[in-house]
């Protein structure tokens, strides 16, 4: 056995575990894993001592490895806001983001309810993840967009052709054949064009996929649900500023001055925006 097995084999699990702490703060992530280990096999039933554990695998980069130890920190605590928030970033860094989205949404919201600060390190990495997911929908929407197109313009083609090749055996008088093929062409190309010009609006706007900044809150930035106005004139959503004000302090985030919950009123004229934005832009519901 090593110098470093002697000196720990006699410590309680509790003990380990602060000597992983030591090691994880010098950024000695190894040797916080192994220690981690230990007070596991000591004491088996401690969550934290997983999501610890977790935790050095995220450093490390062996996202598998942190996933297995989040999932066992939640099995015996399902409301371990580590242990979704670790497994959502094990999860994103794996590029499996619909379930990334999931477990940092959970984190979120548990982080919420059990009053706990993590700053904005649940919300970033939740908003990157959405992010990642809708581009990949979005790649997907595109691809299955150009398949469409492809696959219509070949039928339109096929059936400009099985006209004119049906116009030749019909036995007309050539000049009037003529003119009639020239129907055909024309009639085929313009369907083609109107078709390929409406793909290409669809392909213009989709490049304009952007939520504009004001229509997003000034804590989380994501899309305002229920916007309510401050006596300083900025816009928030409520659950956010309501939670600033219980647990920051009340004063106005962005403007410094001083508020209370009494003070926040309803903004119904942004409201009425964020929902017209909506409707005319289902994509945002992804964003």
């Amino acid at each position: 056995m090593s110098k470093h097995m002697y000196s720990t084999q006699n410590l309680t699990d509790k003990e380990l575990k602060e000597q992983g702490n030591r090691m994880f703060s010098l950024r000695k992530y190894e040797d916080a894993t192994n220690l981690y280990t230990k007070a596991i096999i000591k004491n088996p039933d401690v969550a934290h001592y997983f999501t610890n554990r977790a935790l050095c695998h995220l450093k490390l980069q062996k996202w598998d490895q942190a996933c297995t130890d989040c999932r066992r920190a939640l099995d015996m605590d399902p409301s371990l806001v580590k242990g979704h928030f670790f497994m959502g970033q094990a999860l994103f860094e794996s590029e499996n983001y619909d379930e990334a989205v999931k477990h940092l949404q959970r984190a979120f919201d548990l982080a919420r309810e059990q009053k706990l600060n993590f700053g904005d390190d649940i919300s970033s990495m939740l908003r990157s993840a959405r992010k990642k997911r809708f581009t990949l929908l979005e790649e997907k929407r595109i691809a299955q967009e150009i398949e469409l197109q492809s696959y219509i313009n070949k039928l339109m083609a096929d059936d400009k052709e099985k006209q004119l090749k049906e116009l030749d055996q019909e036995g007309l008088d050539a000049d009037f054949r003529v003119h009639k093929a020239q129907e055909i062409k024309h009639k085929c190309d313009t369907s083609m064009n109107d078709l390929n010009t409406i793909f290409a609006k669809v392909d213009e706007r989709r490049r304009k996929r952007e939520v504009p900044d004001y229509l997003c809150g000034k804590i989380s930035f994501e899309i305002l649900q229920e916007p309510v106005i401050t006596p300083s004139g900025i816009t928030y959503e409520k659950k956010d500023i309501e939670e600033h004000l219980q647990r920051v302090g009340h004063f106005d985030p962005v403007t410094r001055v001083t508020l209370t919950q009494d003070q926040l009123i309803p903004n119904y004229a942004m409201k009425e925006v964020v929902d017209s934005f909506l409707q005319e832009n289902e994509w945002a519901h992804d964003y």
